[in-house]
């Protein structure tokens, strides 16, 4: 196959998925994973895709965000494996925050019913698992609702978490990395997820390794603010060692 063609698969790949792995798509070419990362070079010259850690994103798609159906299918087995782990985080008493996300939800559907929590949560499908958890105090932050996540932003739930303080906090994310930090491209659930960051004593973030290297438009939180991430033993050893570097403790599930 010339090179032309393998590029012109992979705008087509792009264009249907909105991303390209490099790992997955040199697997299925037959070719080194150095000649694909060649190819997202010369398509992103192109202006067709923007090269992020481990692939490259649809650049006609840098604003897109999935809904939590179609995230929740997405690397369905690592986010199980990823909310398993977090469970040994979450103390035996006390609070704890769930931030809205497809992870965060898996983690909220195995918290054990017999423990004293107080749960803090902008997530509605978290919500509706937790209500009926006999020893759990269920706080739902209120605010708009976005349709997207499923979860309240604005200043409702802005004004809560400014007189609050939790134990430990589990947060999602759309993109993280030891350059950006952790990332979603909207600025309103950014705002409520960053207010979250500051009510929290400890904070672990629940993130697949896919996400690592995708920055997004918005910022909540920096590296240096996260004390535990928990992701998949899919992220490679350069991205295990910049987080390293970070000084951030590391669980690989």
């Amino acid at each position: 196959m010339y090179g032309a063609e393998r590029q012109q698969l992979l705008a087509q790949q792009a264009r249907t998925d909105g991303r390209i792995d490099v790992t997955a798509a040199s697997e299925a070419l037959g070719v080194a994973p150095e000649t694909i990362r060649r190819d997202l070079g010369a398509l992103e010259r192109q202006g067709l895709v923007r090269r992020v850690y481990g692939g490259a994103v649809l650049l006609e798609r840098l604003d897109f965000e999935p809904e939590v159906n179609q995230r929740d299918q997405t690397r369905s087995e690592e986010k199980d494996r990823i909310a398993r782990a977090a469970l040994d985080l979450v103390p035996q008493r006390g609070t704890i925050l769930l931030d809205a996300g497809t992870t965060t939800n898996r983690l909220a559907a195995l918290l054990p019913q017999d423990r004293e929590l107080t749960i803090v949560t902008n997530s509605l499908p978290a919500a509706a698992q937790l209500a009926a958890h006999g020893h759990t105090n269920l706080h739902m932050l209120g605010g708009r609702v976005r349709g997207t996540t499923l979860a309240t932003v604005e200043s409702w739930a802005l004004n809560v978490l400014g007189g609050v303080t939790v134990d430990v906090g589990f947060f999602g994310t759309n993109g993280f990395s030891a350059a950006g930090g952790c990332t979603t491209p909207d600025t309103a659930e950014s705002a409520v997820k960053t207010a979250m960051i500051q009510a929290c004593r400890r904070r672990v973030l629940l993130s697949d390794h896919s996400k690592y290297g995708d920055d997004q438009f918005a910022r909540f939180a920096t590296l240096d603010e996260i004390d535990v991430v928990v992701t998949d033993n899919g992220l490679d050893e350069q991205a295990v060692g910049e987080l390293g570097e970070a000084e951030i403790e590391l669980v690989l599930a």
